[in-house]
C-alpha cells in the first residue's frame, strides 16, 4: 500500500490529467477549433456544418474590450488546431496566449484576410463632417500586407457583410489546410455561406434605404463598417473609450449635439451602462434605442451572424422611422 502522502500526490496528478481533457467536451465530435466572439464563431460554424462545431470563447453579454481568459479557456486554446479571432486591436486578451502556442496552434487574425476592407479609427466622438470622406483612408487588405498595429484600424470589421465574405473565404482556406480530409465539405459550406451573405447584403440595403438620412448617436464608435456599407448618418458617439464613463463636459457636448443636429435616436448597448443614454435624451425629442454589435442575446451558431445584422437593421428602422 502506498503511503498516504504519495497516494495524494498520485491522485492529484491523475485528476490534473483528467482536467486537461475536460475542455474537449466543449467541442462536438470533429476538429478542435476556437472562435473568439459570436460573429466570428457564427461564420466558422457555418463553414464547419456537418463536420464539427467550434468552441466559443466569449458568451453572453461579455465585451471583448475587458474580457479576461479563464484557465479553462487557456487549455482549450492549447488543444486547438486553429483559433479564429479578429486581431490584437480587439481581443487584446488573446495576444499573450496565442504567442505562447505559436507554432503549435494555427492562430488566424481575420483582419489580415485577403479582401478585407479596413477603416481607420475616427478621431473624437463627433465625426459628422467626415462621414463622406472616410474612403480616402480605407484599405483593401492584401494577402501580403501586414499592418503595424501602432496604426489603429477600426476592429469591428464583421459588421460589413462584404468583409464577412472575405472572412469566410479565409476560414475555408485555413480549415482545408489543417483538415484536408474535409476540404470538400468546407468548400461546399463556404460557397453556400457566401451566397447567403450576398442575399443578406441586398436585403439590408433595401430595408435601410428609408432611414439612411436620419441622424443618430451611438454609444461607442463600433458601427462604422455598417454605416458606410449602407450610407447611414451616425453623427457621433457617447463615449470615446467604452470602458470609461464620460465626464460632465462630455455629456453636455453630446446633449448640445443632439439638439443642434435634431438627432432622432440615441442608441445604448447591452454590454454597457444604459442609464447614460436616458440622461442624454432628457429635454430633447430624441428617442432611445439599443444596438448590439456582438449579439449578446443571440444563440451561438451558423444563424447568429445573420440574426445580428438583421437585429441592427430592425433597431435602426424602428427608432429612426418617421412614425
Amino acid at each position: 500500500m502506498l503511503p498516504y502522502g504519495r497516494f495524494l500526490n498520485r491522485l492529484r496528478r491523475e485528476i490534473g490529467s483528467l482536467l486537461l481533457l475536460l475542455p474537449l467536451t466543449g467541442w462536438a465530435a470533429g476538429l478542435p477549433v476556437v472562435a473568439s466572439i459570436k460573429p466570428v464563431h457564427s461564420l466558422v460554424a457555418g463553414v464547419m456544418q456537418g463536420v464539427g462545431e467550434p468552441y466559443l470563447l466569449l458568451t453572453g453579454g461579455v465585451s471583448p474590450h475587458d474580457y479576461r481568459l479563464r484557465p479553462s479557456d487557456v487549455r482549450v486554446i492549447e488543444q486547438a488546431k486553429a483559433v479564429f479571432w479578429i486581431g490584437p486591436d480587439l481581443e487584446t486578451f488573446l495576444i499573450k496566449p496565442l504567442a505562447n502556442v505559436k507554432g503549435q496552434v494555427r492562430a488566424v487574425a481575420l483582419l489580415e484576410a485577403p479582401g478585407i476592407k479596413l477603416l481607420s479609427l475616427r478621431a473624437g466622438g463627433a465625426w459628422e463632417a467626415h462621414r463622406h470622406s472616410q474612403t480616402g483612408s480605407d484599405e483593401d487588405h492584401d494577402a501580403h500586407d501586414h499592418h503595424d498595429h501602432e496604426v489603429s484600424h477600426d476592429p469591428h470589421l464583421w459588421l460589413d457583410p462584404m468583409n464577412a465574405i472575405a472572412m469566410t473565404h479565409q476560414i475555408v482556406a485555413i480549415l482545408s489546410e489543417v483538415d484536408p480530409d474535409h476540404q470538400p465539405d468546407y468548400q461546399r459550406n463556404g460557397a453556400a455561406l457566401v451566397e447567403r451573405l450576398n442575399r443578406l447584403n441586398q436585403q439590408l440595403e433595401a430595408d435601410l434605404a428609408s432611414v439612411k438620412d436620419q441622424p443618430y448617436v451611438v454609444f461607442h464608435d463600433a458601427y462604422q463598417y455598417f454605416e458606410q456599407r449602407y450610407g447611414l448618418r451616425a453623427v457621433g458617439s457617447v463615449v470615446l473609450d467604452p470602458e470609461q464613463r464620460p465626464g460632465a463636459r462630455r455629456i453636455a457636448q453630446i446633449q448640445a449635439r443632439i439638439r443642434d443636429l435634431k438627432v432622432r435616436c440615441v442608441f445604448s448597448e447591452p454590454q454597457f451602462e444604459s442609464t447614460l443614454a436616458a440622461t442624454l435624451v432628457s429635454g430633447s425629442d430624441a428617442r432611445l434605442g439599443v444596438l448590439d454589435p456582438l449579439g449578446a442575446e443571440l444563440s451561438a451558431g451558423p444563424d447568429a451572424y445573420f440574426q445580428l445584422l438583421e437585429g441592427l437593421t430592425h433597431a435602426l428602422q424602428t427608432c429612426l422611422s418617421e412614425d
